[in-house]
């Protein structure tokens, strides 16, 4: 009897190899098609979605690179109403439009330049696995960067990891922070983990305006309002206040919102404190709770020097929770909200 060599072998090997490859093929191609394709909504064609079978998510490439549906059963998280579908910035020769639902963006807010097609103009999209995709900005001359953002959604969860990179393609020096502008449905209970020290005597500041007609703004470092107060560790926001702009400086890394769908919105990020915040008031994050059918919920980076061609990436991370909301009379039981959100982070 013939001894077969190890190459004999190996070539038998790759062979069963190759076959199962090929057989399998057909599989896994359907399998990415299910968590990853592109879609028609909105009024958009080029839409990117993620979906493992509960969770859905959808990515517009065509205005902003921003996230139009975040759903869990069908129950959208993400503020978005019939009346802008399709729009582009392009097609509406530099008109602004209503940009709804999952904004990302960078800051400082009161400094940086005006940025339009970072903001609302058309970027790229890719699917680049099963649950991912990616979006890419084009290159930017007013700021200098240029921004990328993968979104990955986990498997078996609600889990979607959210990260933009931001790249200098200037040949000086930039200094820009993060700034998420979320509109999630409005009308909830915004809930916000309180950490030590803070700079803020009732921790948290209100941008209010001088007078109706002017945009000119100041920033109470000591406001009072009946919607906001401190309670069992937490900041809570209860209904909109009298100026609908807010900021904090907790490093706690997470803050929830519960909505009047039944589902609690949770957004988790880094935040250092031995790291130098540069909007106006050094804050890690703002929420712009109007009286109206939105709440915008905003993580806040640090501020990142770039050097010509250097990077920066900041990840958030989002979660939605079924969570009963408030009725008349009722108050969020923020001890087991919290233990909610840390068993479901693990």
């Amino acid at each position: 009897m013939r001894h077969r060599s190890i190459l004999d072998l190996m070539t038998d090997f790759a062979v069963l190899a190759t076959t199962f490859l090929l057989l399998a093929a057909p599989n896994l191609a359907r399998a990415d098609e299910q968590t990853a394709r592109v879609v028609r909504f909105y009024g958009y064609d080029d839409c990117i979605r993620l979906n493992n079978g509960e969770t859905q998510v959808t990515l517009c490439p065509a205005a902003g690179g921003r996230v139009l549906e975040y759903a869990w059963k069908g129950r959208n998280a993400l503020y978005l109403v019939p009346g802008n579908e399709g729009w582009t910035y392009e097609e509406s020769e530099g008109r602004p439009g209503s940009m709804l639902a999952g904004r990302f963006d960078i800051g400082p807010e009161q400094t940086i330049p005006s940025h339009p097609q970072l903001w609302m103009g058309r970027w790229t999209g890719e699917i680049i696995g099963p649950g991912a995709a990616r979006l890419t900005s084009p290159p930017d001359q007013a700021t200098g960067v240029q921004l990328i953002r993968e979104f990955l959604l986990d498997e078996h969860s609600t889990r979607l990891e959210c990260r933009q990179t931001m790249r200098n393609i200037s040949d000086e020096p930039k200094e820009y922070c993060y700034w998420c502008r979320t509109f999630a449905l409005g009308g909830g209970v915004c809930v916000i983990p309180l950490t030590e020290p803070s700079r803020f005597p009732n921790r948290y500041v209100m941008y209010e305006r001088t007078s109706r007609d002017s945009s000119d703004t100041l920033i109470n470092f000591r406001p009072q309002d009946p919607h906001i107060r401190v309670r069992d560790g937490f900041l809570e926001i209860t209904g909109p206040p009298a100026s609908p702009k807010l900021g904090m400086d907790t490093y706690a890394g997470w803050f929830a919102y519960v909505m009047p769908n039944d589902l609690m919105f949770v957004k988790q990020f880094p935040a250092d404190p031995d790291r130098v915040y540069n909007e106006v008031a050094g804050l890690t994050m703002s929420v712009w709770y109007p009286d109206g059918p939105m709440c915008e919920l905003e993580p806040i980076g640090p501020r990142e020097r770039l050097s010509p061609g250097a990077e920066a990436k900041f990840t958030e991370t989002w979660w939605l929770l079924p969570h009963t909301f408030p009725g008349e009379g009722e108050t969020v039981d923020l001890p087991a909200l919290a233990k909610q959100v840390a068993s479901d982070a693990r």
